[in-house]
């Protein structure tokens, strides 16, 4: 069972990196991780340190300038914080070989917050890529 100061200081951070890539703050989001590391497993591609991480969030702002999320519930596991939230956003930029459409989306996802300790090691994002080409279509 995690010490609940352990858990209460995983959970501000969750909170903050969340809130901050909302607000597209990504000195903070990135000053979150102890290492920045972001799996998405949908589409198998990993992004690795400082510099893949923030070229990810370039690629990402520049498909869609407005995405944010909306936090839905937090689990505590032994490792990690789970957050289930939406993804909503407006596909104004390409987004690899697919135009803009200027179609909104909105899809359920699970990030888990990987913790070695009190520090965040790894977001691995779960979702159905298909649920948001479908939208992003018609």
């Amino acid at each position: 069972m995690l010490d609940a100061e352990l858990r209460k200081t995983r959970e501000e951070i969750v909170r903050r990196h969340m809130e901050s890539e909302n607000v597209h703050d990504f000195d903070t989001t990135i000053a979150t991780f102890g290492h920045p590391r972001y799996e998405l497993i949908a589409t198998d591609r990993v992004h690795d340190g400082e510099a893949e991480v923030r070229e990810y969030f370039r690629e990402t702002r520049t498909a869609f300038p407005d995405q944010r999320n909306e936090l839905i519930a937090l689990h505590h596991a032994d490792d990690a914080v789970i957050s289930e939230f939406w993804l909503l956003g407006t596909h104004e930029g390409p987004l690899g070989p697919l135009e803009p459409t200027g179609r909104s989306f909105r899809c359920r996802m699970t990030a888990f917050f990987v913790f070695e300790g009190a520090e965040l090691v790894c977001e691995r994002v779960y979702f159905d890529s298909a649920t948001i080409l479908r939208q992003l279509t018609g």
